[in-house]
């Protein structure tokens, strides 16, 4: 029997022994939260679903500019042939609610600060506040990631400065004017600084939430590509059937529309190249990317009916 074979039969033990424990401890959903395309809490996303709403636009103005990143021809180099996608709605944040000093906010992923915002509301939504009686050490977190987190390729962008002499030295700059015009572009970019590595650690989505929130179970962020979410649920659902938490948030996290990510699946090449996507349909040609952040309040069944 070869390794692919006993992974997979491994693979299918595993996922009949979770079956039959699920069977005699069933997992209740007690909570829900999101922010969409075009819906900026669950009660809108619901909305969009019953009224049909297409969240699939242009890249906005304020996101970066079409022109810049966008060619028509598959084969351009550094160009998207994909310019349309799903985006984040703006969002009322207040850093102190969340006890985060406003200097750190530039340093901080968008991924980071939605989660936060979502993370609240779902805890809402399954009745669990600061003046209930759980144990927040039995309360936990996991959450599915995708796609990149923006600030990297800010810092990154920043530490091309040595690249950037080079070229401007070999098109005849003088020295004074290249230290110039590098200083300037370094500052159209992030500095690097205490709080710039933990503020773009996809990791550190599901830590910040469990330290703002004093969960002191699993908490954890699982990249399984589209299957994040997925594989996150899982790993949460396993924590409540072990009995090592009473109560799990799980869910997915994906808010990097940047032109990194519109440039990757565009070289891959796995976009679409039509106006709309066609998911389930036997003319689909390929996908498009959505930021959205989604989370359930999960516990054991009967714990939720006795609660």
């Amino acid at each position: 029997m070869s390794n692919e074979q006993s992974t997979n039969n491994a693979g299918i033990v595993e996922d009949k022994q979770l079956n039959s424990r699920l069977q005699e401890c069933p997992i209740a959903i007690v909570g829900m939260a999101s922010v969409f395309a075009e819906s900026r809490n669950l009660g809108q996303f619901w909305d969009t679903i019953v009224e049909s709403v297409n969240g699939i636009q242009d890249v906005p103005e304020n996101r970066w500019a079409i022109d810049d990143y966008y060619s028509s021809d598959k084969k351009e180099a550094d160009k998207s042939y994909c310019k349309r996608g799903g985006f984040l709605p703006e969002i009322d944040f207040d850093p102190m609610e969340f006890g985060l000093p406003p200097n750190i906010l530039e340093l901080t992923d968008i991924t980071q600060l939605m989660s936060l915002v979502v993370a609240r509301d779902v805890l809402a939504d399954a009745g669990i506040g600061d003046e209930n009686s759980y144990d927040r050490d039995k309360v936990g977190i996991t959450l599915g990631v995708g796609g990149g987190q923006k600030q990297g390729g800010q810092l990154v962008s920043r530490l091309q400065g040595p690249v950037l002499d080079k070229v401007l030295k070999a098109s005849g700059v003088s020295e004074a004017d290249r230290n110039i015009i590098i200083d300037k572009f370094k500052k159209a970019y992030i500095p690097w600084e205490e709080n710039s590595f933990p503020g773009l650690l996809g990791n550190v989505i599901a830590g910040r939430i469990a330290n703002r929130f004093n969960f002191g179970g699993t908490n954890c962020v699982v990249d399984a590509a589209c299957a994040g979410s997925l594989a996150a649920i899982k790993m949460a659902v396993s924590d409540l059937l072990e009995y090592r938490s009473e109560i799990m948030i799980s869910g997915g996290v994906c808010c990097d529309n940047s032109p990194f990510m519109y440039m990757s699946f565009s070289k891959t090449p796995a976009f679409t190249d039509g106006e709309d996507i066609r998911p389930f349909d036997d003319q689909s040609k390929g996908m498009m990317i959505g930021e959205g952040v989604g989370m359930i309040a999960l516990k054991r069944l009967s714990d939720a009916e006795r609660d």
